[in-house]
């Protein structure tokens, strides 16, 4: 028995009735802990948010995140690719990223709420300011979405810093527009930016992974996507492709409904850029 799954074991007569059950329901089933968000897991043990993490501090980890990658290691489970193995090529390895992404994509379309991506191209086409928030990961998508939206003519801009997310988002008002990517919805940076834009009055767009998750409570609207990172797969293309569709989506929309504003954009963009080019 290692670390964690040992001070469970120690420390399990010092918990509360609400820890108790979190420690049972992890003994009860191990390795399932991995695939839920901590909101799904406060449902299962009949807890609140809070409890979870306060149970992962008595154990010595940061927080409900370190929590399930501890556990996780114990187990065995942390893996590369589920699908990728030491015997396979390079070139195998590359057909097997491209499945997984196609297979990603795929998901996405059926998880995916067609209303809520037109609501949300609508209120990002006639909105005044955008930001954009993402952390990690998800940094470099919140900037390939800034950078498009730029182009087309948007006032936007991307922050992955959580100061400036939160300085951003304060200055929001009724008409602008905070979307936040976040593939676990679990980020407290970005969901404290997104609350506080709320709070302002701007609309709140989230484009998260599919399932329950804090983001939900502070989002307008919820762009569900559908990618395996269970397994802590955490440095696959696979949901930063699917965010970056979403992307493309959006922009195009913009594209075609603002098309003699977001056209003359383009060229204007194009021409500046010939400059840099030889």
């Amino acid at each position: 028995m290692n670390k964690t799954s040992l001070n469970i074991k120690i420390l399990y007569n010092e918990m509360g009735k609400a820890e108790k059950r979190i420690a049972d329901w992890i003994n009860e089933n191990p390795g399932k802990l991995i695939s839920l968000s901590i909101v799904e897991l406060a449902e299962k043990c009949q807890c609140s948010e809070a409890t979870i993490v306060r149970f992962s501090k008595r154990l010595g980890l940061s927080g409900y995140q370190e929590l399930k990658i501890s556990l996780a290691s114990e187990s065995g489970s942390i893996t590369v690719n589920t699908s990728i193995t030491g015997d396979d090529s390079a070139f195998n390895m590359y057909e097997k990223v491209c499945n997984d992404i196609y297979c990603s994509l795929e998901m996405t379309k059926k998880s995916l709420n067609p209303d809520n991506l037109s609501l949300a191209a609508k209120k990002i086409c006639n909105a005044g300011k955008i930001v954009v928030f993402g952390l990690g990961n998800s940094a470099s998508v919140a900037l390939d979405a800034s950078h498009k939206f730029i182009r087309a003519g948007l006032n936007a801009v991307a922050y992955s810093d959580n100061h400036m997310q939160v300085i951003a988002a304060s200055h929001l008002g009724d008409g602008d527009i905070a979307l936040a990517i976040s593939h676990s919805g679990s980020s407290k940076d970005i969901i404290d930016a997104l609350k506080i834009a709320k709070e302002h009055g701007a609309g709140t767009i989230a484009i998260t992974n599919i399932g329950k998750s804090p983001i939900l409570r502070c989002s307008d609207i919820v762009l569900s996507t559908s990618a395996d990172e269970t397994q802590y797969n955490i440095l696959a293309l696979n949901s930063r492709i699917v965010q970056l569709a979403i992307i493309d989506a959006l922009y195009f929309y913009v594209v075609y409904n603002r098309s003699s504003e977001s056209l003359e954009s383009i060229k204007e963009t194009e021409h500046a850029l010939m400059s840099k080019k030889y």
